[in-house]
C-alpha cells in the first residue's frame, strides 16, 4: 500500500500507510514486545539492562531496535549518562506519557481476561 502524507503542508509530517488512527498507533505500538517496553518506563525502569531483566526476556537486538523506533516516534527519549561504552537512560517524552491510559486499560481488560495475572507495581517519581 503507498503511503501518503496527511497534510501536504507539513514536511515534517510522517508519511503513514492509512488515515485510520488505529492503524498508525499500531504502526508504532503495535507489536509483541513495544508496549512491555513502554509498561516498564511506566513502572520506573530506564536501562537496557532492566528492560532485558523483564519476566518476559526481550532478546537484547529486539530491544534496540524497539528503543530506537520508539526515540524516532518521539515517544521516549534519551540521555548518555556513560561515554565508554555508550550508555542510555530512556524517559517517556510528553507524547509517551500520554498512553498511560492506554496501557492501563490493556492492563484492566488483562486482570479480566486470565485470571491469575496482576499488575505490576508503578515506581513513584522521586520528588525533585
Amino acid at each position: 500500500m503507498p503511503r501518503t502524507r496527511v497534510d501536504a503542508d507539513q514536511t515534517s509530517a510522517p508519511e503513514l500507510r492509512s488515515r485510520c488512527p488505529v492503524a498508525c498507533s499500531l504502526d508504532v505500538l503495535g507489536d509483541r514486545w513495544t508496549l512491555l517496553v513502554i509498561r516498564d518506563l511506566f513502572a520506573g525502569k530506564s536501562r537496557f539492562g532492566e528492560f532485558v531483566a523483564s519476566p518476559e526476556h526481550i532478546p537484547t537486538n529486539i530491544l534496540a531496535e524497539r528503543l530506537k523506533r520508539l526515540e524516532r516516534a518521539g515517544v521516549i527519549a534519551s540521555t548518555p549518562y556513560s561515554e565508554h561504552p555508550p550508555r542510555y537512560d530512556y524517559h517517556l517524552t510528553e507524547r509517551g506519557r500520554a498512553l498511560a491510559p492506554v496501557v492501563d486499560a490493556i492492563a484492566v481488560w488483562g486482570l479480566v481476561q486470565f485470571p491469575g495475572t496482576r499488575r505490576a507495581t508503578r515506581r513513584q517519581p522521586e520528588a525533585t
